[in-house]
């Protein structure tokens, strides 16, 4: 199995939103971009959250868009073994320290995880931290998630913004 590691956080001291994935897959580290997968629906969710393209702008315009918006990326997972993007693939993970993270965001309020497996690590690995943050369970924006529509999808995604 491969040994892949996460990207830094993208955050700032006015972060009201962090969102957390999981590992990036395969797309993702090749272009060290976070959810570059073309069939990923990340981009398009989250852009239709706010109301802007993110889709149509260059990656670092993104992420300086979300900081904009108050909205922070990162993973629960530092790194980990896995063979392709799956998150079922991953194995023998050690996760990112959340807490410490969090203590350095002042003004943050709501943490959502992209995907069950961001949701089952990330709200352990908080514990009772957690319980001081609105935490938003979000459906994967992965292409491996397709049994729930974009439309059904962005209604949950659209939590995000009921802060």
């Amino acid at each position: 199995m491969t040994f892949k590691r996460c990207f830094p956080p993208v955050v700032d001291e006015e972060t009201r939103v962090l969102i957390l994935g999981s590992l990036p897959g395969e797309a993702s580290l090749a272009q060290q971009q976070y959810y570059a997968h073309k069939q990923n629906k990340f981009w398009r969710l989250v852009g239709d959250v706010i109301g802007r393209d993110l889709v149509g702008m260059d990656y670092s315009t993104r992420l300086d868009t979300l900081l904009e918006y108050r909205i922070g990326l990162w993973d629960v997972v530092a790194e980990a073994r896995r063979v392709g993007s799956l998150d079922s693939r991953i194995r023998d993970h050690a996760g990112n320290d959340l807490v410490a993270l969090i203590d350095t965001l002042p003004n943050l309020a709501t943490i959502a995880f992209n995907g069950a497996t961001a949701a089952r690590i990330g709200i352990q690995a908080l514990g009772e931290r957690g319980e001081q943050y609105r935490l938003v369970r979000l459906p994967s924006s992965s292409p491996a998630h397709a049994s729930v529509s974009y439309t059904q999808k962005l209604e949950i995604w659209r939590q995000l913004t009921r802060v």
